[in-house]
């Protein structure tokens, strides 16, 4: 049998090129390989986002069409809703009673989003707790592995040592997952930054032609190259970097035209947008597809439901019979 894959995301509505090139597009291509499970983790959302959902669904939809877009097929895998199947927040609350809280307080992340959301109302158990609801999430499918960046790491390692806790206590009910590093490709928003909504500086996953030339054509360039004729220094442009993530074997030969003045930056970002173009057309094309569909898409996410509901449940019952709990 194929080894199994569990890996989620939090809905954030609509999804941008750096979320499709650094976890999507793996998702995708591991399909064919492994048994795959996929969560829209929208209880994760309220540990960071709880005294405001008036959007939450709409985000989950946006972000849905997003990920069949992308190439996530549910023939191939299971989608689903975090919300939906409730025995991940039993197992939640059965993994809670084992794990230490010192665990969760060193956990780096943690102490890093305390600090970056220091004007915020996080000092929440929700928010102290999440990593063993990630934990939850994987362990209540059995995942062998589960696709991360290097960052996410620490995590996967958190729920190994609550899965080797656990099995001490109560015997080998679940496996250790391990973390399935992939070459993640980062790209920055037009500005240098981190590529976020919350900064504007960032492409959609399926953005328009006119929104692809007109992010494109603010992109910051060598600030040191005043004229067409002066030498330009790749290392220091966005658009270069765009090149690099998106189409690694034209940059070489675009870093020699710019550092020799044979390109220009205009000519250079004309080229960018139609190779944009091109790689998100057939993305724009499924998500019109699905979108024109609300029905179709919901009941992809009921099916996904069921599949994982059936999964969990069977995991669920299994913990429960280890601990010794009134059936």
């Amino acid at each position: 049998m194929k080894k199994r894959i569990f890996s989620g995301m939090r809905p954030t509505g609509r999804l941008h090129l750096g979320n499709y090139l650094g976890a999507l597009k793996n998702w995708a291509r591991l399909q064919d390989d492994y048994q795959c499970t996929y969560c829209v983790v929208d209880w994760h959302a309220l540990t960071t986002g709880y005294e405001d959902t008036a959007g939450l669904k709409n985000k989950v939809e946006e972000m849905v069409l997003d990920w069949l877009a992308a190439g996530l097929d549910p023939k191939k895998s299971v989608l689903f809703v975090q919300s939906s199947v409730k025995q991940h927040a039993e197992l939640h609350l059965l993994l809670s009673m084992v794990t230490p809280l010192g665990w969760l307080e060193r956990v780096p992340t943690y102490k890093q989003q305390l600090r970056e959301l220091s004007g915020r109302d996080i000092a929440t158990y929700g928010f102290l707790g999440y990593p063993v609801l990630q934990a939850a999430d994987i362990l209540a499918h059995k995942a062998e592995y589960v696709p991360v960046g290097e960052d996410q790491v620490p995590h996967v390692e958190l729920t190994r040592e609550i899965v080797r806790r656990f099995n001490h206590f109560f015997g080998n009910v679940f496996p250790e997952p391990e973390a399935l590093l992939a070459e993640v490709k980062l790209l920055p928003g037009i500005d240098g930054r981190k590529m976020s909504k919350s900064y504007g500086n960032e492409i959609s996953m399926t953005a328009s032609s006119e929104e692809i030339r007109d992010k494109v054509q603010r992109m910051v360039t060598d600030p040191a190259r005043i004229h067409v004729k002066d030498p330009g220094h790749p290392d220091v442009c966005i658009v270069y970097k765009f090149y690099e993530a998106v189409a690694s074997e034209m940059a070489t030969g675009v870093a020699e035209e710019c550092s020799k003045a044979g390109i220009g930056c205009v000519r250079c970002k004309s080229r960018l947008v139609d190779l944009l173009d091109q790689m998100i057309e057939p993305l724009r094309k499924r998500r019109d597809e699905y979108a024109r569909n609300p029905d179709m898409v919901r009941q992809i996410l009921e099916e996904g439901a069921k599949k994982a509901r059936k999964t969990a449940e069977a995991v669920v019952a299994e913990a429960r019979e280890a601990i010794g709990l009134w059936r």
